[in-house]
């Protein structure tokens, strides 16, 4: 049976969004003229998993504002995304946990937009079972934790700052047999969701959202000197070189109330 939390990581999370666009102008003999709406517009976005309850209610807030826009939000890892976009993905924004990734697509000639930074990520570790505050990260030599969930290092950012993590309190080597490798951040949350890892390493961001929050789970923080910064950012990309939405959305992201919602997720300010 799928659980809540499986339900709500869909590949697409999809929101009616909508903005108004005045495509008329006086005619030339002056006669009166009828405003006609725009065509209604669609915005893809590739999302960090990560950003998945936050982004939902970035989505709610803008769609109240926008009468024409349709955003569809597609949720993975930020390296897969790369190589995706590098490829010729029609993403229209590309929100990556990590910011060198838009970094590098701009050095590429493939965004159309300065790099925006919209917050810094933080990790924890999380258990349904297990309060992981009492030990901190000595909870993984616990011998009732007989799996760990972290991310795939070799593309997404937060299994790269999990495996730095483990390296710098010296317990890689100690419990690398018991890693168990989620294809996403989102996908790392669910295995020690539903059970199938003992506790995981995964994003604040999740941790705070209220399906693991109704799980009846408990974190810890895991100092941020324990890794490399979680820097994340975003990107127009060229696909939305005439799409008014996709601008309109960016635009949107670096208002003070998109800001809000990112903070209250656990992002703090870049």
């Amino acid at each position: 049976m799928r659980t809540a939390f499986n339900r709500c990581w869909s590949v697409f999370a999809a929101a009616p969004l909508f903005f108004a666009f005045d495509s008329t102008s006086p005619a030339s003999t002056g006669a009166r003229t009828t405003r006609q709406p725009s065509p209604p517009t669609e915005v893809v976005v590739a999302a960090a998993a990560d950003l998945k309850f936050a982004m939902d209610s970035l989505v709610a807030l803008f769609s109240a504002h926008n009468p024409t826009v349709t955003v569809k939000v597609v949720y993975g890892s930020s390296g897969n995304f790369f190589q995706q976009i590098g490829n010729g993905a029609p993403f229209d924004l590309f929100f990556s946990a990590d910011v060198n990734y838009p970094r590098q697509l701009k050095e590429q000639g493939k965004a159309l937009s300065v790099i925006h930074i919209y917050g810094t990520g933080q990790l924890v570790l999380w258990s349904k079972t297990i309060d992981p505050a009492i030990d901190k990260m000595n909870t993984l030599l616990n011998p009732s934790v007989k799996k760990i969930a972290i991310a795939n290092p070799a593309h997404a950012p937060y299994g790269q700052r999990a495996e730095e993590s483990l390296r710098h309190y010296q317990l890689y080597d100690k419990i690398k047999d018991k890693l168990v490798m989620g294809e996403n951040i989102a996908q790392t949350a669910q295995y020690a969701q539903t059970g199938a890892a003992d506790i995981g390493i995964i994003a604040l961001s999740l941790a705070l959202s209220p399906v693991l929050q109704q799980s009846g789970g408990k974190y810890w923080l895991i100092p941020a000197e324990a890794h490399q910064p979680l820097e994340q950012g975003f990107v127009l990309l060229p696909h939305a070189k005439d799409n008014k939405g996709a601008y309109q959305f960016m635009e949107f992201f670096t208002t003070p109330e998109a800001r809000a919602i990112l903070k209250t997720f656990g992002f703090s300010r870049p």
